[in-house]
């Protein structure tokens, strides 16, 4: 009996050790057959993650440069200068492009002032008609200015790009983008600390407004608030100068118009921009410390102005010999424009420049009260828009054919005239040029940039011939 029991033990023994042996090996398997999916899979995720990142970031010689592939992504952006006329420009803007490097070289040269405690200056709307006087100004004083425009077509961009020529003799370099692109304007202060801003850049034009009121809301509201939330990040933050419009004053019959009178009737949807930019820089003044400076510009007027004005198409037209259209008001009295000169709109925008006080906020932390300001800049002698015309036809010597309408419900307001006592107590600010005098210049320019020989020139020339 004892012999049969052990050996029963024993072949049980023997049977688990053997299934034991059978699970160890079936373990084995299945962990190597794991282990081979795991690898397989993950060599697959890798080399998928390695393909992405080729596609996506191809290999470029430094940081710069990769920083500068990311912009040149951004098909809306170009950071060269471009000219419309030159082949070696376009090929030198396409250049800087992918050369990060060189391009950052250009921002920082261009911003860097040339006298001692110049100011280092962005300015918006450079390519335009007061951005381009103000950019050569401040450069030939000394300072340091940066150009920033986006070229668009609200009229001939070939007068832009005219403009920039100019700019380029100056050595001012024009960053071409958009006000709404943050990336790019947070790029330009990474590279410069700029010390103040000149924000000109804007949708202009009043009757536009009803065509496109879309493009009033992008650039005035929507792209003043990403430069302002640029700005308020800074470190240092800058002080900011921007324009405003005389159109804030809308149905205002008070005069002359005060910075003290009423704004809170605009006629036009443009005004209403403009005010809102005066309501949104109290808001960043207030919470941020950002130091803003907001001047109400009174119809300006000049050499390089702008195509959408009434001189510049009535000289356009009377040369061309089309009837004109000038305006009544609804009692039958004749529309007026304090008209300023563009020499003197220059000199108050450097003026508000120079004795703008420093911001007090710090990456966007306000430290303390902050300066906040608003001035009209203009020539204190509204004109009748005949006698601007009759001034006009003495400089072209040709009679305007005129065509007498009632002004229409536009936007448009029948009466201008500025009080500029603050900005002459404030920085001095003096207009000294007559519309005849500021036409004539205007005339002399528009004649040799468009290649017109005024009637009166020809006429002058044949009495002294005879003679």
């Amino acid at each position: 009996m004892p012999l049969s029991a052990t050996a029963d033990t024993s072949k049980t023994v023997k049977l688990e050790r053997y299934n034991s042996y059978l699970r160890k090996i079936h373990s084995t398997k299945v962990l190597n057959a794991s282990s081979k999916v795991l690898f397989r899979a993950t060599l697959l995720v890798a080399l998928v993650l390695v393909l992405l990142f080729a596609l996506n970031y191809p290999p470029l010689s430094d940081s710069r440069a990769a920083a500068a592939h990311h912009l040149h992504r951004r098909s809306f952006l170009s950071t060269g200068i471009f000219s419309s006329s030159s082949s070696s420009s376009s090929s030198s803007s396409s250049s800087s492009l992918t050369q990060g490097a060189a391009w950052e070289k250009r921002v920082r040269q261009s911003s860097t002032a040339k006298r001692p405690h110049g100011l280092s200056v962005l300015v918006t709307g450079a390519a335009g008609f007061v951005g381009s006087h103000c950019s050569i100004a401040l450069r030939k004083r000394g300072d340091g200015v940066l150009g920033f425009d986006n070229f668009n077509d609200y009229y001939d961009p070939s007068l832009k790009r005219a403009r920039q020529q100019l700019l380029e003799k100056q050595q001012v370099f024009i960053v071409e983008g958009d006000l709404n692109d943050g990336p790019l304007l947070r790029k330009l202060f990474d590279v410069v600390p700029f010390t103040h801003i000149l924000h000109l850049a804007a949708q202009a034009g009043v009757r536009y407004a009803m065509k496109n009121p879309q493009s009033y809301i992008s650039s005035n509201i929507a792209g003043f608030v990403n430069l302002l939330e640029v700005a308020k990040a800074a470190n240092p933050q800058p002080a900011i100068v921007w324009a405003s419009s005389s159109s804030v004053y809308g149905l205002n019959t008070e005069n002359p118009f005060s910075e003290e009178h009423r704004t809170d009737q605009p006629a036009s949807l443009y005004a209403a921009t403009k005010k809102a930019g005066e309501e949104i820089a109290h808001t960043y003044n207030h919470i941020y410390g950002l130091s803003l400076t907001g001047l109400r510009f009174f119809t300006v007027y000049g050499p390089w102005g702008r195509p959408d004005m009434a001189y510049f198409f009535f000289t356009k037209d009377i040369l061309h010999g089309k009837s004109i259209d000038l305006y009544r008001t609804q009692d039958n009295k004749e529309v007026a424009r304090d008209f300023t000169y563009i020499d003197d709109i220059v000199k108050g925008c450097v003026g508000a420049l120079d004795t703008a006080e420093k911001s007090t906020g710090s990456g966007g932390k306000k430290r303390g009260p902050a300066q906040l300001r608003v001035y009209n800049l203009g020539n204190t002698s509204p004109v009748p828009v005949g006698r601007l015309v009759s001034i006009l036809e003495g400089l072209l010597g040709t009679k305007a054919r005129k065509h007498l309408i009632k002004m229409p419900r536009n936007g448009d307001v029948p009466y201008t005239h500025a009080n500029v006592s603050l900005a002459y107590r404030d920085f001095g600010y003096k207009p000294t040029t007559d519309l005849a005098a500021g036409l004539r210049k205007f005339v002399k320019w528009y004649v040799g940039y468009y290649g017109v020989q005024p009637r009166v020139k020809k006429e002058n020339s044949h009495a002294e011939d005879s003679a």
